[in-house]
């Protein structure tokens, strides 16, 4: 008998997930199930041109990072092209932010090629029984959330109003956007996936959906081509790894940024023993994630073959705990699932904030990937085609000797690390349950109005000091992430944590 748990950032996500599941799928397909479902019912939030990293841990087997993120593109086009066909818009998401949209700020999207790999590899039903939730759920209809409605409150006009099909799928008459429990229903999408579903990921990259894909990029002024389409492979990684309290972590390693920040955090509140949200706990926590995060931040203005001399660097001094060395160094789902076999899976994927562009026909939503600013400081115009993009995405699991596993992961931009060590040292550290680890106050260290300032939730003792500043939320706000998180003990079984933030849900599934 298999069981599966999982922690999705919707209910419709966690049913997708749940209903493979009964139909014999384990812990990975529930997770790529809850992950297309996602994708395709959160608009403005993800899209189905996203992109995302999928970490598997077998229970008898080495963890692997199944890299599926955003590639350069421009094969084929003369370079002066990059940057063209794009905007850059503000918007009033987290007190303020600016970011990048149009058809010239699509990337090479990597979901499906990687959804296909894990389902390869690790996939215990057919590859279209994956699809068949979604499609169902597109076809009927389904209620906005209330994560997607607050999240287009305030990028409807900016984001996904110049585009034709954007505007009309996603604003009331009169052109107010549609709110949460409005009704959506998107069968060009459904279409779509079947086609996706009948001809696998090779349809996305190398068939008719790809040429359409191709064709619409180029005659909105993109550089993504057929050939970019056709080169893209998901690439597993070996993970970082790092022991904490008796537990194995596994995360994401570069080029991207997310995992190597996390390791970083974990490591250098774990020597000396963090002790708690006091207030002495709560500067250590800033102090750490100041020096990490600015760390980060130079790692950004590297190229992704260069990131993993210097993220090695940046774990090193952390396994030291050498926080004066470190300071003297230069929009998104995720799901978690695991089964009652150890089979553990934590996927992330992303769109970025949206290009607001669709693929006339299909319902695809692109993403913006090149235009997410603070992830490109140098400019996207600089790299090559077929170069990584950089990415916050840790996806994470983390094992006990007697056999527990702990799926684990976020959205929320530079949110995610702090997001993640927070709930981590919560479970693993304080001994909190994974309910309260969850939903526990969170706090963010960030430049905002150019001061460096702690964002923080209520129910901690936060005082500014030095040169920080502090921004008190008023109650716990999606700002800071929706940790999703699946455990499965072999004595007191499956368990599963979604987070408030994000209207999150959890549901079983499985097989007798």
């Amino acid at each position: 008998m298999r069981r599966t748990i999982i922690a999705a950032p919707t209910e419709l996500a966690a049913e997708a997930g749940a209903a493979v599941a009964d139909d014999g799928g384990n812990a990975i397909d529930a997770a790529i199930a809850a992950s297309i479902a996602a994708m395709c019912t959160e608009p403005g939030i993800v899209a189905p041109g996203a992109s995302g990293f999928l970490t598997v841990s077998p229970p008898d087997g080495d963890t692997v990072v199944i890299d599926a993120y955003a590639e350069m593109p421009g094969r084929g086009t003369p370079a002066h092209r990059r940057g063209a066909a794009t905007r850059e818009v503000h918007i009033d998401y987290g007190g303020g932010m600016r970011t990048v949209i149009g058809w010239g700020s699509v990337a090479t999207p990597g979901a499906f090629a990687g959804f296909q790999l894990a389902s390869d590899r690790y996939g215990a039903v057919p590859w279209r029984v994956l699809f068949g939730p979604t499609i169902a759920i597109l076809r009927e209809g389904f209620p906005i959330s209330a994560s997607a409605a607050a999240y287009l409150g305030y990028a409807h006009k900016a984001i996904f109003g110049w585009h034709p099909d954007s505007a009309r799928a996603l604003h009331r008459p009169g052109g107010h956007p549609i709110g949460e429990g409005d009704v959506l229903r998107l069968p060009e999408l459904a279409d779509t996936l079947e086609r996706i579903a009948d001809g696998g990921a090779q349809e996305f990259y190398r068939g008719d959906l790809a040429k359409e894909i191709a064709d619409a990029v180029a005659d909105g002024g993109g550089i993504l081509t057929m050939e970019d389409l056709g080169a893209y492979e998901a690439i597993p990684r070996r993970p970082i790894a790092l022991d904490l309290d008796g537990w194995s972590v596994a995360t994401n390693p570069a080029p991207a940024v997310g995992g190597v920040a996390l390791g970083a955090l974990l490591l250098l509140l774990r020597d000396p023993a963090f002790e708690g949200w006091t207030e002495r706990g709560c500067r250590r926590t800033a102090e750490v994630q100041r020096a990490v995060l600015e760390h980060r931040a130079a790692l950004l203005r590297l190229l992704p073959t260069e990131r993993e001399t210097v993220a090695d660097e940046l774990l090193g001094m952390a396994r030291n705990g050498d926080l004066d060395a470190i300071r003297r160094s230069p929009s998104t789902v995720h799901t978690s699932t695991v089964d009652s076999e150890g089979l553990a899976a934590a996927v992330t994927v992303s769109a970025g904030y949206g290009s607001g562009a669709v693929v006339p026909g299909t319902g695809l939503w692109l993403n913006n990937s090149l235009g997410e600013l603070e992830l490109t400081p140098e400019g996207f115009q600089r790299l090559e085609p077929g170069a990584r993009l950089a990415s916050n995405m840790a996806p994470t699991v983390a094992r006990r000797a007697d056999g527990t596993v702990l799926a684990i992961g976020s959205p929320g931009a530079d949110r995610i690390t702090t997001a993640l060590a927070s709930v981590l040292l919560d479970f693993i550290h304080l001994g909190m349950s994974l309910t309260d680890a969850v939903q526990h106050p969170r706090l963010h260290v960030e430049r905002f109005d150019g001061v460096p300032t702690i964002a923080y939730e209520p129910g901690l003792p936060v005082v500014p000091f030095d040169d920080l500043a502090a921004r008190r939320f008023p109650d716990l706000s999606m700002y800071f992430g929706g940790v999703q998180a699946a455990l499965w003990d072999p004595i007191a079984g499956l368990y599963g944590a979604a987070d408030p933030r994000r209207a999150g849900a959890v549901r079983r599934g499985g097989i007798d």
